[in-house]
C-alpha cells in the first residue's frame, strides 16, 4: 500500500472516529436525568390520587369549567421541553379539576363504571410494564386469557367459548355481530366479500337495540336496513310474536333470517329480553342468537338478581363490559363466542413476519387471531387485579346492591304525587319525570330538562334523559360501588324542590 492509500486510509479512520463521538453526544432517550426527582414527584402524584378518590363525596359532581381553564387546551404544539413537576400542576389544576364526574357516588347520567383505585394503580403499572398483547409468549398473554376464562366462566358459557378483550361495548357487539355474519352468510365472506352472499341476510333488535348495533351492521357492509326493528311489549322487552311474525315475513319474501340481537339490559330503561324464548326461537328456526350484555350480562353473578338473565348462556356470542359492573377504569369490554372456533375463523391470519416459533417469544399464543386488532394494551390486567383483590362474590353483592337502590328509587317517585315512572324498573336504570299535571308533553319535557340542567349546574346529580314511546324521560342509571340510599332520598328531594320553584303555578 502507497503513502498516499494510507494517509486516506487515517483520515477515513479519523472522520468514523469524530462521527462515533458526535452521534454519542447526540443521542437522546425519553428516560429522566434524575430518577429521584421523577421518584419524588410520583410519590406527590399518587398522594393526589388517593386525597381524590377519599374526598369524592365532598366535591361536587360536575362543575363548569372557567372560560381561561377551557382556553387553556387551545395552546400551540410544544416545541421545547416543560419540567415535569410544571406538567403535573397544570394537570391537577385543570384536568384533574374538571372531571366527567362518573367516578363520583351521584353520577348517573350514564351507565358507566365508576372506577377503583386498584384499576387505576393496574393501568399505570401496565404502562410500565409495557407489553403488547398481540401475542407471544410473555405474561401479559396469560393474565388476558386468564381473565376471558374469568368471564366465561361467570357468565356460564361452555369451555368450548372462546373470547377476546377489547375496547368497549361498541367493538365487543361488532366483533360478535361479524362472526354471526361469517357464520350465516352460506359462502367465505373473508375471501369472496359481502357482494357474494346469495341472499340477503336479516338481523333482528328490538327497538330498543343499542345505536352500536346500527354501526356494526353498515360497518359490515349490510346497510341499516338489514337491522329490523321489532316492537317491544309494555315492559319494553321485545315482543316474541312480533319478532316470529317478521322472521317469517322476510324468509317468505327471499331474506335469509340470520342473527336475533336480545338486550341482556337495555339502554334506555334496563329491561331484559327473554332469553330463555329468545334461544329457543333461534334453535328452531335455525338462528344466530348474538346477547348485548353489556348492562345486564354480569347480572349472572348476582346472588340475589342472577334468574334475571336466564339463558344468558345459550347465547352464540355475547357481549359485556367489565369497565361497568366490574368498575375497571376504561376501557375494557369482552365478546365471547360459544364456539371459539368461528371467533378464530372470523380473523385469523399468518403474515411472515408474525410467524409461531418453537421457542423463544414467538412461540406464544397470538391473540390478535381473536380480532381486528394486532397492536393490544394490557387492559386485561386492571380485569385481573381487581378481581384477585375484591373476589367475584362481593361484585355480585355490589350489583345486587345497585338493583336493590334502584328499587328503592323507583319506589320513592311511585309514592310522590308530582313524579311518575315512566317505564318499570328491572335492573338499575330508573326512568321518571317530574310532572305537576296541567302540562303537555312540550311543557312537561322543558320542564324536566330544566331540572337536569340545573341538578348538574348546582354540582348535586348528574342525571341524562330519552325519549320512551315517544315521550321525554328522565333517566337515572346507577352503577356506582359508592352509592349509597341517602343519595337517592337527596335526589328525589331535589327533584321535587327544583321542579315545585319551576313549575308555572309554583
Amino acid at each position: 500500500m502507497g503513502p498516499l492509500a494510507v494517509d486516506l486510509q487515517h483520515l477515513l479512520c479519523g472522520l468514523t472516529a469524530m462521527r462515533d463521538a458526535q452521534q454519542s453526544l447526540q443521542e437522546e432517550t425519553l428516560d429522566p436525568a434524575d430518577w429521584a426527582e421523577v421518584e419524588r414527584l410520583a410519590t406527590l402524584m399518587v398522594s393526589d390520587a388517593v386525597r381524590n378518590l377519599a374526598g369524592l363525596r365532598e366535591r361536587p359532581v360536575w362543575r363548569t369549567m372557567p372560560e381561561d381553564i377551557r382556553a387553556s387546551f387551545a395552546t400551540p404544539l410544544p416545541q421545547g421541553p416543560t419540567p415535569l413537576g410544571q406538567v403535573l400542576d397544570g394537570l391537577r389544576e385543570t384536568v384533574m379539576t374538571y372531571p366527567m364526574g362518573n367516578t363520583h357516588p351521584r353520577f348517573w347520567a350514564w351507565f358507566m363504571g365508576s372506577g377503583s383505585y386498584t384499576g387505576a394503580l393496574a393501568d399505570f403499572l401496565a404502562g410500565i410494564q409495557g407489553s403488547n398483547l398481540g401475542g407471544g409468549d410473555h405474561a401479559a398473554v396469560l393474565i388476558d386469557r386468564q381473565v376471558v376464562g374469568w368471564l366465561r366462566e361467570m357468565v356460564g358459557m361452555p369451555d368450548s367459548a372462546d373470547g377476546t378483550l377489547v375496547e368497549g361495548g361498541s367493538a365487543a357487539n361488532l366483533i360478535g355481530l361479524t362472526v354471526a355474519r361469517n357464520a350465516m352468510a352460506g359462502i367465505d365472506v373473508r375471501e369472496d366479500g359481502v357482494a357474494a352472499i346469495p341472499v340477503p341476510l336479516r338481523f333482528y333488535g328490538s327497538d330498543q337495540v343499542h345505536s352500536c348495533h346500527r354501526k356494526a351492521l353498515e360497518a359490515l357492509g349490510l346497510g341499516n336496513r338489514a337491522l329490523r326493528r321489532i316492537p317491544v311489549d309494555a315492559g319494553f322487552r321485545i315482543d316474541i310474536d312480533h319478532l316470529r311474525a317478521a322472521i317469517a315475513e322476510d324468509r317468505a319474501a327471499g331474506f335469509r333470517p340470520a342473527c336475533v340481537i336480545a338486550s341482556a339490559g337495555s339502554v334506555n330503561t334496563g329491561a331484559v329480553d327473554d332469553l330463555v324464548a329468545l334461544a329457543d326461537l333461534c334453535a328452531a328456526e335455525d338462528l344466530w342468537l348474538h346477547v348485548d350484555g353489556c348492562i345486564g350480562a354480569l347480572v349472572a353473578i348476582a346472588p340475589r338478581n342472577a334468574p334475571l338473565v336466564a339463558g344468558l348462556a345459550r347465547a352464540d356470542s355475547l357481549a359485556l363490559d367489565p369497565h361497568k359492573w366490574l368498575h375497571a377504569p376504561f376501557s375494557v369490554g369482552c365478546v365471547l363466542v360459544r364456539d371459539g372456533a368461528r371467533l378464530r375463523q372470523a380473523y385469523a391470519t399468518m403474515p411472515e413476519y408474525l410467524e409461531p416459533a418453537p421457542r423463544g417469544v414467538a412461540a406464544g399464543p397470538w391473540l390478535h387471531h381473536l380480532s381486528p386488532e394486532t397492536t393490544r394494551s394490557f387492559r386485561a390486567l386492571k380485569v385481573w387485579m381487581m378481581l384477585k383483590e375484591h373476589g367475584a362474590e362481593r361484585f355480585g353483592r355490589l350489583i345486587d346492591q345497585n338493583i336493590g337502590q334502584a328499587r328503592h328509587l323507583a319506589e320513592l317517585v311511585d309514592a310522590h304525587p308530582r313524579l311518575t315512572l315512566a317505564a318499570p324498573q328491572v335492573l338499575n336504570i330508573v326512568c321518571l319525570r317530574y310532572d305537576p299535571g296541567g302540562l303537555d308533553d312540550v311543557a312537561c319535557k322543558a320542564l324536566n330538562v330544566e331540572i337536569m340542567l340545573r341538578l348538574q349546574e348546582d354540582g348535586t346529580a348528574v342525571l341524562s334523559d330519552t325519549a320512551l314511546a315517544g315521550r321525554h324521560a328522565l333517566r337515572v342509571a346507577i352503577c356506582n360501588h359508592r352509592t349509597r340510599l341517602s343519595d337517592l332520598d337527596l335526589l328525589v328531594s331535589e327533584i321535587v324542590r327544583i321542579g315545585d320553584a319551576l313549575r308555572p303555578e309554583g
